[in-house]
């Protein structure tokens, strides 16, 4: 085996974890460690983030993950049968433009003919007038007759084989806008494989595990629940609804979905103290470090090697294969993070005219630095993570270049003089905050230039295709959601929670909904209806659902079923462990309720200066199910913010609890709801009576303004 050569492992994709927004993939890969050590996994995404590469080894001793890169391939597709869809959508779009051409040329013929008429020659104007030959002015309407009636049968039927071409189309496009992205696009098959580093005895059997971050997977929860009649228990089966365009198809995978944020930042913040006064205390290091003595040096072999063969190279010397190079592998390269090799910094030069007041921070250098004296600084960076391929900088982004620069002449006569260069600072560069995210820089290569190589920068590589494949897997976050669909953040609020399926569930990279099954949760519940009696003559009724778990329940669609028949699809709000909620069913037709009211009016107080206000409410229950149910009424009582006007209560109704025990559905009540709980039993009736007074004295009554609905 030469030193170049790799050993290709193929892999499968074994778990996902769907979080609100993009997913974690593992990929389970198995061998033997060859003799170099280094193995090429095959099967990634193209859409994958490089930066989220994460290796290890999950079986095998004495054998660990040294390094772990992505590396990109492109090149003419081979097997031209794996593409269908794409082939016939083609086909189907050239026939239709070539039929829509030809119906174009048909209507230019059927204008051309139905413009001929007769021209009579022209004539002097003391020419008698000639006489029009009839005969020729009919054959040329014949004509011209004859030849429409063709043209136009066959325009018909022209069009009638465009509208069967443009459906044709139409169906073909859509088929293919639905197709898994799993295929390869166009003509060019792009790999996107890992490169992974084994330090180990070579023959030895190692199970790899790759785990990678994709955008393009969003979810939302969903519920089945099925219960009996007088049951205290029913059965709620959690499903999910997964979209997913990542640009693999998840087959016979073993699904968690959470409702966490996985791109959301989880470094603490630094707070700082302000301090007012002369004494400060010592400034921060600024995370820049001189470059090692001889880093020219460290290329010295690789210039003597000549140009660099055609062809990526694996160990990642030339070829254009961008690498990923985790954070411990890159402090083992440069001896620590506090030893991370930085540009030189300018050379120091006169100070300036009057030094900072006290407490004001050091000004930063307008101008990067990096490059060496004379010339113009080169921006300084911090430690990187990322090894960049050769070929410079991001297209159409800003560059950093350490070639010396011409200096400014003078102002050419009417042009306005260029502005003065930025004053230098003394001491050494002070880094921004984006030039220390260390997850975010790159390492120079030997291919990049002398002010370049073996120094780190904060620009990543810009490539176009895949950012491509991102920006179109991302477009899922956009779908429509199902009904009564609620986003997991939503509903989840500040906490975060995780749901395993139970089974392996296949989703394919369609971009569209798949319903998949989670899992069944034991869950409490009976039946209560409700009425407000006041507001509308109509029983409802509703489930009040008990969790008993340790596991929230979000909030989503949910598909009741009762003794084994489609009842309706409800809204089911978030149900946290422990906690009681209700879900409304609907009208109940077999409960019925009257209310009747009664006011009556009066004066009391020894001068008649207190108006009194008798409200009488009477409400009547008939059940007519075949089994006893608990009704509640629901009725109001006016309340005050005077203390003069009184309201005295006549009822046996009972104010509502806040509690959130477990016999109760915590909910809001209006002030002044009042409750009655009813026992009815099959075919039963009951009949309540209630009221209240209002005593308002004379100073608050309004003339006329006392009478009541």
């Amino acid at each position: 085996m030469t030193a170049g050569a790799v050993d290709a492992w193929e892999s499968g994709l074994d778990a996902v974890v769907v979080y609100a927004q993009g997913a974690l993939c593992r990929r389970v890969a198995r061998g033997t460690v060859p003799q170099g050590g280094r193995v090429r996994v095959t099967g990634l995404p193209r859409s994958l983030d490089p930066g989220s590469l994460r290796a290890r080894v999950v079986d095998g001793v004495g054998v660990r993950v040294t390094e772990a890169r992505v590396e990109v391939e492109a090149g003419p597709r081979a097997d031209e049968d794996a593409d269908e869809l794409r082939r016939e959508a083609e086909r189907l779009r050239d026939e239709h433009a070539a039929t829509q051409a030809r119906r174009d040329r048909q209507l230019a013929r059927i204008k051309e003919i139905a413009a001929l008429q007769p021209v009579p020659p022209g004539r002097k104007r003391e020419d008698p007038p000639r006489a029009t030959p009839v005969e020729a002015w009919l054959e040329l309407a014949d004509f011209v007759d004859e030849r429409l009636a063709v043209l136009h049968a066959g325009l018909a039927e022209l069009e009638t084989t465009l509208r069967d071409l443009e459906h044709a189309l139409d169906v073909a496009e859509d088929r293919l806008a639905r197709a898994s992205g799993n295929a390869p696009s166009a003509h060019v098959e792009t790999a996107v494989r890992a490169v992974v580093a084994l330090d180990g005895p070579a023959g030895a059997e190692v199970a790899l595990e790759l785990e990678y971050g994709v955008p393009g997977a969003v979810w939302v929860p969903a519920y089945r629940l099925t219960y009996r009649q007088g049951d205290g228990a029913g059965r709620l089966v959690l499903r999910a609804s997964v979209a997913q365009r990542t640009g693999e198809d998840w087959t016979g995978v073993r699904l968690a979905l959470a409702t966490a944020d996985l791109r959301r930042r989880t470094d603490l913040p630094r707070l700082r103290s302000v301090r007012i006064g002369r004494r400060q205390p010592a400034p921060a290091p600024s995370g820049w470090r001189e470059p090692p003595a001889g880093l020219a040096d460290l290329f010295a072999g690789y210039e003597a090697a000549g140009p660099a063969p055609a062809g990526p190279y694996v160990g990642g010397a030339y070829g254009g294969g961008v690498a990923s190079v985790g954070l411990a592998d890159t402090t083992e390269l440069v001896g620590g993070a506090a030893d991370v090799p930085m540009p030189p910094p300018p050379m120091p030069v006169a100070a300036p005219p009057a030094a900072p007041a006290y407490g004001a921070p050091l000004p930063v250098p307008g101008a990067a630095y990096g490059g060496p004296p004379p010339p113009a600084p080169a921006a300084a960076a911090p430690p990187a993570v990322r090894a960049r391929p050769a070929g410079g900088g991001r297209p159409g982004g800003r560059t950093r270049s350490a070639e010396p620069q011409a200096p400014a002449g003078p102002a050419a006569p009417g042009m306005a003089a260029p502005s003065p260069p930025p004053e230098p600072v003394l001491g050494p560069p002070r880094p921004s905050g984006d030039e220390l995210d260390y997850a975010a820089l790159v390492l120079g290569g030997p291919n990049e230039g002398a002010g370049r190589r073996g120094l780190l920068f904060p620009d990543a590589p810009f490539d176009p295709v895949s950012a491509e494949h991102r920006r179109r897997a991302e477009a899922v976050a956009g779908l429509a959601l199902p009904g009564h669909a609620v986003r997991p953040r939503t509903s989840a609020g500040s906490f975060d929670h995780r749901y395993d399926a139970a089974a392996r569930v296949d989703i394919p990279s369609d971009g569209v909904w798949h319903t998949v099954t989670v899992g069944e949760i034991p869950i409490g519940l009976r039946t209560e209806y409700l009425c407000v009696p006041s507001v509308e003559p109509t029983v409802y009724a509703t489930l009040v659902l008990s969790n008993a778990t340790d596991q929230a329940l979000l909030a989503g669609p949910v598909e009741v079923s009762l003794d084994g028949d489609f009842l309706l699809t409800a809204a089911l709000p978030t149900l946290a462990p422990g906690g009681v909620r209700r879900v409304g069913l609907g009208p109940a037709e077999g409960i019925r309720v009257t209310r009747r009211t009664h006011l009556n009016e009066s004066t009391a107080g020894l001068r008649n200066n207190v108006t009194v206000l008798d409200h009488q409410v009477h409400v009547e229950l008939a059940n007519g199910l075949a089994r006893p149910v608990t009704v509640e009424v629901r009725e109001r009582v006016p309340v005050t913010s005077e203390a003069d006007v009184r309201i005295e209560e006549r009822a046996d109704w009972t104010k509502p609890r806040d509690d959130s025990s477990a016999e109760h559905a915590p909910e809001h009540h209006s002030p002044g709801t009042r409750l009655w709980r009813v026992e009815l039993p099959a075919g039963g009736t009951a009949a309540l009576d209630g009221g209240y007074e209002i005593r308002i004295p004379a100073g608050k009554a309004l003339v006329g303004g006392n009478r009541r609905s």
